[in-house]
């Protein structure tokens, strides 16, 4: 599966309650990376809000992912809603969860479509967007004589040292940004004469 090599996204968890024809709509913003941390959320938002009539949702995934439930609304008016503001933001790895607390004055498919619209874009608007890179694990095995060099070049590659074992030679466990890896290896290799033994692995994360 070939990943984005950047991503949108908002980490922090933000709540906004916003008020139409006095039903109130709370919408709810969470970072998230599995369909199991979804469930979590859901099941977590709808004890918090147990008094919520309905609790309405969409999320978009890196894998390209995506789900909406209208939950009980009218079709077509709240998860869909919801989906478009998230993609509207072109965010991934992201859920809002949008509880509605009905005010008893029915608003028609057609306002309580913008509702939550309104709802899902208004938390997004409160919230800080960060831009992600895609980073894959690497081990780099060198001997000490490599060592500033190995580091002045991961350092202008933005790479990030997870640790550090000195034995017979230095091994560096490293993230690097995954469009930067093949870059990096010629680098490493013309310039430490190919003494400096790289090994990519599996992992990747988005930082």
């Amino acid at each position: 599966m070939n990943l984005p090599d950047e991503i949108n996204t908002i980490d922090e968890f933000i709540e906004v309650t916003t008020t139409t024809k006095k039903s109130t709509f709370i919408a709810q913003v969470y970072s998230v990376s599995s369909e199991q941390q979804v469930k979590e959320y859901l099941t977590a938002a709808k004890k918090k809000y147990y008094e919520a009539s309905h609790h309405c949702y969409a999320y978009k995934l890196v894998d390209g992912t995506t789900r909406y439930s209208d939950a009980g609304e009218p079709v077509g008016t709240a998860g869909i809603r919801i989906l478009q503001a998230i993609e509207h933001f072109n965010l991934m790895n992201q859920l809002i969860i949008v509880s509605r607390i009905f005010g008893g004055i029915k608003l028609g498919v057609g306002p309580l479509g913008k509702a939550y619209y309104q709802a899902a874009s208004q938390v997004l608007n409160d919230s800080k967007i960060k831009t992600k890179h895609l980073f894959q694990k690497v081990t780099i095995i060198t001997d000490f004589k490599q060592v500033s060099l190995v580091h002045r070049i991961l350092s202008n590659h933005q790479s990030i040292v997870l640790n550090s074992e000195y034995q017979e030679n230095l091994k560096l466990s490293c993230l690097l940004i995954s469009n930067q890896i093949e870059l990096i290896t010629k680098r490493l290799s013309e310039s430490g004469k190919n003494k400096i033994l790289l090994t990519l692995h599996p992992e990747t994360v988005y930082k």
